[in-house]
């Protein structure tokens, strides 16, 4: 098929509907009965589904009619409405097997809210205009509003592509410099190769959105037989644009900050994923007592010091 055949929502469309491995299923199912009749749908996404496994951290979020249906202490709930999405850790044992997950929750609204060209907080639309799957949803209307909201962010994501990408070039060209610019907007342990990556791992996918995006979001381009793109765009559109851009790396990073200090207080399973990192990456077993699940920022101290101790952190 050529690039200018693909339509973008049948792309997005058949994208989410793949299939997830049956454990990881299972285990997003456990997680969206934690919001009762209230969750909407739960999407995977990140590295697992990237290398299609389930050993290490699974990713996913779920989407709930309002955050409220999330059972939670009071001030957890009031920091999911100020400042999405709150996070958790769960270990589940699905047949036999454990699985570990990452896990984010929001609302529906909150999530297509993020999804826009105009919103200032870029790390939603971002990670979605990356592959994910449905991979569960309560009816066939939500699984069709997370279409619409995962269409929207590869379209907000395709036009920052063109007002910050190059004047001319492949399609991959245009994500790997717009993943480089989120990256660089956002507080990020990963390397930055970390998007050239993701480009590489997938740049089939990536060179048939694009096209499709751009002209779902009105920007004419011009394309070359050799697959070499140019948008139509003017040095004002993309001036203006590269403006706006700069607002969104100064707020970038203190929008991260002020989630990761949210989560001090509000993120679900800390210890048991802080126990879980260290034993993967130092093969040092840490004991996490009821109270510590309880008082993670009590405990916090102390851990810290005999992992000192035991010359695990320096």
């Amino acid at each position: 098929m050529a690039l200018d055949d693909v339509n973008l929502e049948t792309l997005i469309d058949s994208e989410l509907r793949r299939a997830a491995p049956h454990a990881t299923a299972a285990l997003a199912e456990q997680l969206a009965q934690r919001g009762g009749n209230r969750t909407a749908a739960v999407l995977f996404y990140g590295s697992a589904l990237r290398t299609n496994t389930v050993e290490g951290v699974l990713d996913f979020y779920v989407l709930l009619d309002d955050v409220g249906a999330w059972p939670a202490a009071r001030i957890a709930r009031l920091g999911n409405r100020v400042l999405p999405p709150n996070v958790g850790y769960v270990e589940a044992n699905i047949a036999g097997e454990t699985l570990r997950a990452k896990y984010a929750v929001m609302s529906v609204r909150q999530f297509h809210a993020r999804m826009s060209p105009s919103s200032l907080d870029t790390t939603l639309w971002a990670r979605f205009c990356q592959p994910s799957i449905c991979i569960w949803a309560r009816a066939e209307a939500d699984r069709h509003a997370v279409t619409v909201a995962v269409r929207d962010a590869v379209i907000t994501a395709s036009k920052w592509a063109a007002w910050l990408g190059p004047e001319t070039g492949a399609a991959t060209h245009y994500w790997r410099a717009l993943f480089a610019q989120t990256y660089d907007a956002e507080l990020r342990v990963e390397s930055a190769q970390r998007g050239d990556d993701i480009v590489t791992r997938d740049a089939t996918r990536y060179a048939a959105l694009l096209p499709a995006a751009w002209r779902r979001a009105g920007i004419e381009y011009r394309a070359q037989s050799d697959g070499v793109l140019t948008p139509r765009l003017d040095g004002t559109e993309r001036q203006q644009a590269h403006r706006r851009w700069r607002r969104r790396q100064r707020l970038g990073k203190p929008l991260n900050l002020a989630r990761l200090l949210k989560a001090s207080f509000t993120f679900e399973g800390a210890m048991d994923y802080v126990a879980w990192k260290v034993e993967r990456h130092s093969g040092v077993h840490v004991d996490v007592k009821p109270w510590q699940r309880r008082f993670p920022l009590l405990a916090a101290p102390g851990l810290y010091w005999r992992l000192r101790k035991r010359g695990v952190l320096r």
